[in-house]
C-alpha cells in the first residue's frame, strides 16, 4: 500500500477543522450548540474544499446507505428514551454501558450519558468506545467494516474469535478504577 501525502493532508485538515469548530463553537458562541450541525458543516466544507486536490470516491455512497439508516435509527430511539428512567450513573453502569454498547451503538448511548450526567467521563469514553468494540454492529467503524466485508457480520464468529476483547475490557476497566478512582461530574 502506498500512502498518499495529499490525502493525509486532507485527513489532517479535517481533523483540524472539526477540533477548530468544536472549540471555537463551545468558547465563543455557545448558543449554537444543539442549533446548528457546526461540526459537520466544518468536515463537509473541508471535504468540498479540497475535492479539486483528490476527489472523494462518491462510489462507495450507495454500500454505506444502509450503515447511515441504522446508525440514525439508533441516534433517533436513544434522543426518545426517557433519561429519567435510566440506571443512576455509577462505575457499574459506565461498565454495562461497554457491553450494551456492543450491540447498541455507542453515540446514542454516549449523547443519553451526557444528558443524564454524574459519570466519571473518562470510564464512559472508555466503556463506549472499547465496549462497542466487542461486537461489528456496536460501533460506526465496525458498522462500516462489515459494509466492507459481509463475512465480518457473524455475531458468533466475531465473539467467538474475538473474545480477548471482552476479556480485555474488562481487565481494562477494573484497572483504570484501581489505579484512578471514580470522579463523576454532577447529575443533570
Amino acid at each position: 500500500m502506498k500512502i498518499d501525502p495529499a490525502r493525509v493532508i486532507i485527513v489532517a485538515a479535517i481533523l483540524i477543522a472539526a477540533l477548530a469548530a468544536n472549540l471555537i463553537v463551545n468558547l465563543k458562541f455557545p448558543s449554537l450548540l444543539g442549533v446548528v450541525p457546526v461540526l459537520g458543516l466544518a468536515v463537509w466544507a473541508v471535504i468540498l474544499l479540497s475535492a479539486g486536490l483528490r476527489s472523494p470516491d462518491w462510489s462507495v455512497m450507495p454500500e454505506t446507505f444502509k450503515g447511515t439508516i441504522f446508525l440514525l435509527a439508533l441516534v433517533t430511539a436513544a434522543s426518545m428514551m426517557p433519561v429519567e428512567k435510566l440506571p443512576a450513573a455509577a462505575w457499574p453502569t459506565a461498565l454495562g454501558l461497554g457491553f450494551v454498547s456492543a450491540v447498541f451503538d455507542n453515540i446514542p448511548l454516549t449523547a443519553l450519558a451526557l444528558k443524564q450526567g454524574g459519570y466519571d467521563w473518562g470510564y464512559l469514553a472508555y466503556a463506549v468506545g472499547f465496549g462497542g468494540s466487542m461486537i461489528w454492529f456496536g460501533s460506526s467503524a465496525g458498522v462500516a467494516l462489515a459494509n466492507t466485508y459481509p463475512e465480518a457480520k457473524s455475531v458468533g464468529r466475531w465473539v467467538g474469535q474475538g473474545w480477548p476483547v471482552a476479556v480485555a475490557y474488562v481487565i481494562g476497566f477494573f484497572a483504570m478504577l484501581a489505579i484512578l478512582g471514580w470522579h463523576p461530574d454532577a447529575p443533570r
